[in-house]
């Protein structure tokens, strides 16, 4: 990762249950790249403002720097993270 600009905030917004959650968290943690884990399926305030923000239900969303990647898509989320 490019060290001169900061890595955006990045909120990973998942359940317990997802493999794709956790493929995504790996990554994450793979790549060094600092993350919220917010699980939904505990957190109902949680789960509204991951619907308002991606306009759905299934899991992952990912905001990276307001940016919503739905699903483990690792093409957006490595060009929104700059990787």
């Amino acid at each position: 990762m490019d060290q001169t600009k900061p890595q955006p905030r990045v909120i990973v917004f998942s359940t317990p249950t997802c493999s794709f959650c956790n493929m995504t968290k790996k990554y994450f943690r793979e790549k060094g790249i600092k993350f919220r884990d917010v699980d939904v399926s505990r957190d109902m305030a949680a789960a509204r403002d991951m619907v308002r923000r991606s306009g759905q239900q299934g899991v992952p969303v990912i905001d990276i720097g307001g940016k919503i990647v739905v699903g483990f898509d690792r093409v957006k989320i490595d060009k929104y993270l700059g990787l």
